[in-house]
């Protein structure tokens, strides 16, 4: 379902090579591109998303950065990539913002919970979009249809 997963099994050794900067190259960054597959569940199937994901100097103590380069109709993702997951927070109303102990496995993981747990937003980040699923669920569909035709193939 994820290709992004093992793409950052085999870059992790990236995380030793930074180490080798020197301290004044501050804003040298590691970058992962991937897509994410939505196969067989949700609105989403048969998309394929892809994402940016920079990951800062200061990671593990501050959460990467985290875009989607796909347009797509979704309550938590806008048009232009910014996405709304509290665990890319770093301080998060609800306690489940980025920690320390998370890994970017738990932000893969986190993507993919965009797709498939749809229906459990408490806040989403367009309130527009949100309601358009919760009162319309055929028409948000096809919105959603039409969006993957035209952009997640």
């Amino acid at each position: 379902m994820l290709t992004l997963a093992s793409k950052l099994k085999r870059d992790d050794g990236l995380r030793g090579s930074r180490t080798a900067a020197s301290a004044a190259d501050s804003t040298r960054r590691v970058s992962v591109r991937d897509k994410l597959l939505v196969k067989d569940e949700g609105y989403y199937q048969g998309g394929k998303f892809q994402f940016e994901t920079e990951v800062p100097d200061a990671y593990n103590m501050v959460p990467p950065r985290v875009r989607c380069l796909t347009r797509m109709w979704h309550p938590n993702i806008t048009e232009t990539g910014e996405i709304c997951l509290s665990l890319l927070r770093e301080h998060s109303i609800d306690g489940t913002g980025w920690a320390p102990t998370r890994t970017l496995k738990d932000v893969v993981w986190g993507l993919n919970s965009l797709f498939t747990e749809l229906l459990k937003f408490d806040n989403p980040l367009k309130i527009k979009t949100a309601k358009h699923l919760l009162g319309e669920k055929e028409d948000f569909r096809n919105k959603v249809d039409d969006y993957i035709k035209r952009y997640a193939r």
